[in-house]
């Protein structure tokens, strides 16, 4: 049965090919490869058997992805694949599923390495929510409205940044965020001079303006710090989650349900929205 299978490949030890992986490019019709010679490279490594190969990348994602439909529809498996990592996000494979989604076309993911997700947890910053950015472009205007609309993000943010870019990028990033945000770095993740920084923005700077970077990095960003809350703030929320309380006992509820309920959508304390609703009774 045609199917795509998007198979993770390895981000720099050949180890972390799964068992999975290697049974679904040793036994699939053809293989979709960002460039066919490191593909072929890999499958030798892994002694694997040798496919009949497509290249996919970039500059040609159109016309070969109409290519690799058409295998597909004829009952052909296909095995899509980067040079390095998960394909398929933020990456021209992601054309190639919507056109498989169009024509309904399974697409089956087979996971493994994400230099994004390995990252990110080696990070040591809140993981709970957070927002993909890739390359940032080099194009300077570009560059800075992208950086723009970041102002404010409370979740974790990641960018991939090549070594001969990273120091200006790291400038533009404490220009946008300031010189006290805290980041990590992580170059050459699964080699061997795999190495992950952490610091501040103005350490990082100073950092490699004295050390020349090496390797490919994957930059995770701490978030904007919620403010501290102000006591006008509490009184605030005290002050509205009590109208609350008020709208509830007039439709019928008992005040201890009302400030129970109350308590529980809005995250103010029960005992201290129960004091200010019996301190402020009408």
């Amino acid at each position: 049965m045609s199917t795509l299978y998007l198979v993770a490949t390895p981000i720099g030890n050949l180890s972390d090919l799964s068992p999975r992986a290697r049974e679904v490019l040793s036994t699939v019709d053809f293989i979709a490869a960002e460039d066919t010679r490191v593909t072929q490279k890999l499958l030798n490594a892994c002694e694997l058997p040798k496919k009949p190969m497509i290249s996919y990348y970039e500059h040609n994602r159109r016309a070969r992805g109409e290519a690799v439909l058409e295998k597909l529809l004829a009952g052909e498996t296909c095995a899509l694949v980067t040079d390095a990592g998960t394909p398929a996000v933020s990456d021209p494979g992601e054309d190639l599923v919507a056109l498989c989604a169009e024509h309904d076309v399974p697409v089956i993911p087979i996971p493994g390495c994400c230099a994004a997700v390995c990252a990110l947890a080696a990070s040591g910053l809140p993981t709970g929510r957070w927002c993909f950015e890739g390359f940032l472009s080099v194009n300077k205007k570009a560059r800075r409205e992208h950086l723009d609309t970041l102002q404010g993000e409370k979740r974790t943010m990641i960018f991939y940044e090549a070594p001969h870019k990273l120091c200006a990028t790291l400038r533009d990033l404490r220009d946008a965020f300031g010189g006290d945000r805290r980041l990590s770095l992580s170059r050459e993740l699964t080699k061997l001079h795999e190495q992950t920084l952490r610091m501040t923005l103005d350490e990082a700077v100073a950092y490699f303006d004295a050390n020349a970077p090496r390797g490919e990095f994957v930059l995770i960003l701490e978030g904007t710090p919620d403010e501290p809350e102000t006591e006008q703030d509490e009184a605030d929320r005290l002050a509205s989650a009590a109208k609350a309380v008020r709208r509830r006992v007039e439709q019928g509820q008992t005040q201890k349900d009302a400030v129970k309920a109350v308590s529980a959508e809005t995250g103010v304390k029960k005992n201290a929205l129960y004091r200010y609703v019996l301190d402020h009774e009408e």
